[in-house]
Parts: structure tokens; C-alpha cells; sequence
């Protein structure tokens, strides 16, 4: 395990960054790899919570039925970050794959034992609980205040900011970002709170603008990242 720790791409980002190699090597004596292909489910809504991963690649769902038997994403989840709730019983959200991801997955019972040990990595999962908490709010802000236009533009932004964390997406060190947005726009717009056509509207003006290139089915070129700060409300 202590070669397959060091060469994980998000050792330094994830929550086991902060144990030393022999802390690591303990912790990882307990957990496993585990490979998801795209629409696979890792848990279910209401199930009992055994397990808690890191996610190592690709990206994750959150997502809860609506009463009419609807889905709505709640949350998405990048390389290195935390997945699960260690002192919870029942799992709040089901859990999916967007894209094929790999996670390094442990039992809760067991990872509970070790934050127990280790205070600094669990004040670290405290840290990133808050964080995300936060961002839960501002993103309830956007939905309530922001234009359709500010939101998709917004969201286009926030996924750049994802992607040049866990890849290299330009294809020089002065070219304009490029990336595949992990979503499709049906998912796009239940995240947002817009249709399907709106969201469809509103990336085809930033297209038309020069703002964006849209090559492919979801591939996105961020032609004049000015401009869209500017229509996401942030200048």
C-alpha cells in the first residue's frame, strides 16, 4: 500500500495528506481500490452506512427522489474529496458516478476508529464539512437571487476551477482553458433550477458572444474569461 499511496495524484489534497507513512500504511491496511463505471450507484438513500471513500478520479453525484419520484443532484463530488459520513447511520443521499471514477473505500466503523486516533485529520474532515456547508449556502443564494444567464455562466465557471485542479486543461501554458463538463445539460439544468432549453439558450449566447467554444457534445473552451465573470455577476 505504501506504493500505491505514494503514487496517488491526491494524496496531498485529501484527508489522509495530513497522516505520516506509517499512519498511512495502518489506515490502508483496512481499505481497498474500488473502480465505478459512469451511472453506477455507490449507495442508496436510506441504506445503512458502511462505508466512506476518498475519491481518487472522476466525479461523483449527490442526489435525493423528489415526492413524485423525481431525481435532484444535491451536490457533486471531485477527485479528493471525502465521501460518506463517519458517524452517521444511514446514508442521507445516494451516491452515483457521472463519469468512471475510482475511490479508496473504507469500512465506517473502522475509519470512525481511526479520526478517533488521529485529531489533526479529523479537525481536517471538520474543516472541509464547514467549507462545503458553506458552499451549499452560496449556492442556495445563486439559485434564489441570480438570472438564468448569471447561473449558467456562474456554473460554467466553477467547473473550470475543478478542472484545472484535478487536470491539465490548457493546451499551453497561455491557451484558453478547455475541459469536459462532467454533466449533461439535462443535469446541468436540475442543478441549476432552469429547463433543459434555458440552459441549452444560454450556452449557445455565451457561443455566440465569442465567450465560449463549444466543441463537441460536452467539451468547453473559455474564450474570454473576463467576459464570463462578468455575466456570472462576479465583476
Amino acid at each position: 500500500m505504501t506504493a500505491v499511496c505514494a503514487d496517488c495524484a491526491v494524496r496531498r489534497q485529501a484527508l489522509c495528506g495530513s497522516l505520516d507513512d506509517g499512519e498511512l500504511a495502518a489506515l490502508h491496511r483496512l481499505g481497498w481500490r474500488h473502480r465505478m463505471a459512469r451511472g453506477e450507484t455507490m449507495a442508496w438513500a436510506g441504506a445503512e452506512n458502511v462505508a466512506c471513500a476518498t475519491l481518487l478520479s472522476g466525479v461523483l453525484k449527490l442526489s435525493a427522489s423528489t415526492a413524485d419520484g423525481r431525481e435532484q443532484i444535491v451536490g457533486l463530488h471531485f477527485p479528493s474529496e471525502f465521501i460518506g459520513r463517519p458517524y452517521g447511520d444511514t446514508v442521507e443521499f445516494s451516491v452515483s458516478a457521472l463519469t468512471d471514477a475510482e475511490l479508496c473505500v473504507f469500512p465506517r466503523d473502522r475509519f470512525q476508529e481511526v479520526l478517533g486516533a488521529h485529531r489533526g485529520m479529523e479537525r481536517m474532515l471538520l474543516q472541509r464539512t464547514f467549507a462545503a456547508l458553506d458552499a451549499t449556502r452560496s449556492r442556495l443564494l445563486v439559485l434564489s437571487r441570480n438570472t438564468a444567464a448569471e447561473k449558467v455562466a456562474g456554473f460554467v465557471l466553477s467547473m473550470a476551477e475543478r478542472a484545472r485542479g484535478i487536470s491539465d486543461c490548457r493546451a499551453s501554458a497561455d491557451g484558453p482553458v478547455t475541459f469536459d463538463l462532467p454533466l449533461t445539460r439535462g443535469e446541468i439544468a436540475d442543478v441549476l433550477g432552469l429547463t433543459i432549453e434555458t440552459v441549452s439558450r444560454q450556452l449557445t449566447k455565451l457561443k455566440g458572444a465569442g465567450v465560449l467554444a463549444l466543441p463537441g457534445v460536452r467539451g468547453v473552451t473559455i474564450r474570454d474569461p473576463a467576459a464570463l465573470r462578468a455575466r456570472a455577476g462576479l465583476l
